[in-house]
């Protein structure tokens, strides 16, 4: 268990803030780790649909309390019930992620949620609006958006390093051997390649180049109507692009590449958490930063969401509200035009 000073004070003098987990698949284990080595942050409940999951969870990882189904409700409904929770990392499946957030929210409790926030645009809209009518911190953990490469990277973006931006290229993608029953492939569960990977290519060219004027997308849906693959082209003013491409049938060289008038830059493999950045100028010359950790790469955001809650906060200017909200609508375009629709479109819809 992370620790804490004496009196419930962090050793920076900060109030030690008490974790609480929703879910106990492999992504919460991961952030799990970095968590406890967070100064300020006390591991102190966990909930999972079966009392053996929460339990072999919170023995692992040291949390004092662990919730499941039962007679007593949802395990995650008896964790937003403990007072002693400050804050909560949801780690569902995607199309979970709005009803546990609003519940979380509707109990008081702050909340960091795995990307992507919500399934579509209208749930991500009303979460905000609940969290600033709660006066609560709430925060989509795009963890790349935290990372020290990424930041440099948009340091030498912005410093005019490469000049200015005209294209950005990513991808990301790997050969994911069909199960329906794996959440990858679960229309229930808001599977498929565009919610679970196309944020990360669009974190690197909302991150360059901002917004798009237009968004084209293209893609091939399975038997189950769950898109397997998709290709996003993002048009800007004088010309400027991006071309993004995720997929669940083919490993790519996962890297995003940002070119300008004066220059490139690339990043190393994976994007969503890259080691290195290549830079490279007009006279062709390719400078390598390293950026390597021990922790996995979670602690920077979960660090920004305990300093955004001491400092009373409600969202993060690193990832705030507006640009989740703008990535929904982006996602919400994709899915339109790819034909790709889920159980909670229909929810809006009121049907």
């Amino acid at each position: 268990m992370a620790g804490s000073g004496p009196g419930g004070q962090s050793p920076q003098g900060g109030r030690t803030l008490r974790w609480g987990v929703v879910a106990t698949g492999r992504i919460a284990h991961k952030v799990t780790r970095d968590l406890a080595r967070l100064e300020d942050a006390q591991l102190h409940a966990v909930s999972s649909r079966s009392q053996g999951s929460a339990r072999a969870f919170a023995e692992e990882h040291g949390f004092a309390a662990s919730y499941h189904d039962g007679p007593s409700g949802s395990g995650y409904q008896q964790l937003f019930a403990d007072p002693r929770v400050d804050v909560v990392y949801v780690a569902t499946p995607h199309a979970q992620h709005f009803e546990v957030v609003r519940a979380a929210l509707e109990a008081g409790k702050h909340v960091l949620c795995e990307k992507p926030f919500t399934v579509n645009a209208s749930e991500a809209r009303e979460l905000v609006q609940l969290a600033g009518e709660r006066n609560l911190f709430l925060m989509e953990a795009v963890w790349t958006r935290f990372l020290p490469a990424t930041r440099r990277a948009l340091e030498l973006i912005r410093g005019g390093t490469i000049g200015t931006v005209r294209w950005v290229q990513a991808d990301l993608g790997f050969p994911a051997a069909y199960d329906p029953a794996d959440r990858l492939w679960d229309p229930a569960a808001g599977g498929g390649a565009l919610l679970d990977l196309a944020v990360y290519p669009l974190t690197w060219a909302v991150a360059a180049l901002g917004f798009p004027q237009r968004l084209t997308a293209q893609g091939h849906l399975n038997q189950d109507g769950v898109d397997v693959q998709n290709t996003l082209t993002l048009k800007y003013p004088e010309g400027a692009a991006a071309q993004l491409t995720s997929s669940l049938q083919a490993a790519g060289p996962g890297m995003a590449t940002i070119s300008g008038t004066a220059g490139w830059i690339r990043t190393g493999s994976p994007l969503f958490n890259p080691r290195t950045l290549e830079i490279c100028g007009l006279d062709g010359r390719i400078e390598v930063e390293d950026f390597h950790e021990e922790a996995e790469g979670f602690i920077h955001e979960l660090r920004e969401t305990a300093r955004c809650i001491r400092a009373g906060l409600q969202e993060s200017p690193l990832m705030p509200w507006n640009e989740t909200l703008q990535v929904m609508e982006l996602l919400d375009q994709a899915r339109e035009q790819l034909g790709l629709r889920y159980a909670n479109d229909l929810r809006e819809a009121g049907t």
